[in-house]
C-alpha cells in the first residue's frame, strides 16, 4: 500500500520557519519525483516543489522561492521541506506525493500536515 506519513507542522509566526518531513511506504521512493502540494481552505490544491528521484534537481513555485528548500535522504525514503520566512499566505495543509503515482485529489484525502503562520 502507497502511503506517506507527513509531519512537522503547526503554528508559527509570520517570517518563522518550519520543516516538514515525508516518510514513504509502498513504493520505491528513489525511483519517483517526489512533490511538496498544499491547499489552503476553500482553494485548489498547488504544488509548491519537486525534486528529481536523485535529489540532484530541485524545482520551486515562484510563491516559495527563495524561502523554501526541498531535499530527501533515500536511505531514509523520506522527504523534506525546509520553510522560511513563512508568510500568512503559506497557511495551507500540506501534502507530499509521488509523481504519477497517486493522483493529487488521492493525496489530499490522505494525511497532511496543518501549517498556519499567524500572529
Amino acid at each position: 500500500e502507497v502511503r506517506m506519513v507527513v509531519t512537522g507542522g503547526g503554528l508559527v509566526q509570520p517570517g518563522g520557519s518550519l520543516r516538514l518531513s515525508c516518510e514513504a511506504f509502498g513504493f520505491t521512493f528513489s525511483s519517483y519525483t517526489m512533490r511538496w502540494i498544499r491547499q489552503a481552505p476553500g482553494k485548489g490544491i498547488e504544488w509548491v516543489a519537486y525534486i528529481n528521484g536523485g535529489g540532484t534537481t530541485p524545482y520551486y513555485a515562484d510563491s516559495v522561492k527563495g524561502r523554501f528548500t526541498i531535499s530527501r535522504d533515500n536511505a531514509k525514503k523520506t522527504l523534506y521541506l525546509q520553510m522560511n520566512s513563512l508568510k500568512p499566505e503559506d497557511t495551507a495543509m500540506y501534502y507530499c506525493a509521488p509523481d504519477g503515482l497517486v493522483p493529487w485529489d488521492q493525496v489530499t484525502r490522505g494525511q497532511g500536515t496543518q501549517v498556519t503562520v499567524s500572529s
